[in-house]
């Protein structure tokens, strides 16, 4: 057809029918598609067949031309082989049933002290995004108070981390027996079921929130292209002491430079940094 130039897309309805030229066009808009070329033709422009869509128009002596479409670029991994991603997982499942027998007793007295401090369930489940951003529920030792995420909105203003993540210094909503349990992330060992499970991972990214995932571009969602993990980079290097930014790219650093060895390193260096109680809050 000529005249029609050739315009690149990112995503692409998924209805598996034929729209009309106002079905077609708000769906691609709100995918931040600017308003599609239109031409003249006799019949149904049809889209390429591995996506979803069969075709995008037939109205009379009308068609919007998609020449090319195009998914959001998955971020670059290293060439991890099947073998060592299988040792991961052996790793994580052996690690983690280890450790939650192990540690069963310290889990057992975090339980009656927290009972003990202040009133609510010892355990606290919060929605997660874990590997492709798919949610799960995540579990740790309570540290707060019941009403801490209503009470979230009251300290806004005190958030000391920059970009889309939420901490406060002495946050008031911690208790007492909590700030012992985080300093030494003691309210983290629940998580190793998350890991058997195979939500998480000992060692990757840490899960971020759906509210924080929603402002990522796509520089951060690289976090999300492995299994979180109980420990990571950030874990051992500050923790809340390092900003947002240094945060994702130490993350991205790993996913792109993953090797066992490096886990295993980052499983031994989380040892005496958890004993230091280094950067937490």
């Amino acid at each position: 057809m000529e005249g029609m130039g050739e315009r690149r897309v990112v995503g692409i309805t998924e209805e598996s029918r034929l729209a009309s030229l106002g079905e077609a066009v708000g769906p691609l808009s709100k995918m931040g598609v600017s308003a599609p070329t239109v031409a003249p033709l006799a019949r149904p422009f049809p889209v390429a067949p591995r996506w979803k869509s069969a075709a995008l128009l037939v109205e009379p002596a009308q068609v919007v031309r998609v020449l090319r479409v195009e998914e959001p670029p998955r971020p670059r991994l290293a060439p991890f082989s099947r073998l060592a991603l299988r040792a991961k997982r052996v790793i994580d499942l052996v690690g983690s049933g280890l450790i939650l027998l192990a540690t069963a007793p310290v889990v057992a007295a975090a339980a009656v002290a927290i009972r003990l401090d202040s009133r609510g369930p010892v355990f606290f489940r919060q929605d997660r995004c874990g590997r492709d951003g798919r949610r799960f529920s995540m579990w740790k030792l309570r540290t707060m108070v019941v009403d801490a995420e209503k009470r979230r909105s009251e300290l806004l203003d005190r958030n000391f981390m920059d970009g889309p993540v939420f901490k406060v210094a002495g946050d008031p909503r911690v208790t007492r027996v909590g700030r012992f349990l985080r300093r030494y992330s003691v309210d983290e060992l629940p998580q190793l079921w998350n890991v058997l499970r195979g939500d998480m991972s000992l060692v990757g990214p840490r899960p971020p929130l759906p509210c924080e995932v929603e402002q990522y571009g796509s520089f951060e969602r690289k976090r999300l292209s492995v299994r979180p993990g109980l420990t990571c980079e950030w874990q051992v290097s500050g923790r809340n002491q390092i900003g947002f930014e240094e945060w994702v790219r130490l993350d991205v650093d790993y996913i792109e430079n993953w090797s066992l060895s490096r886990d295993v390193s980052l499983l031994v260096r989380t040892i005496p940094a958890v004993l230091r109680g280094d950067g937490a809050s």
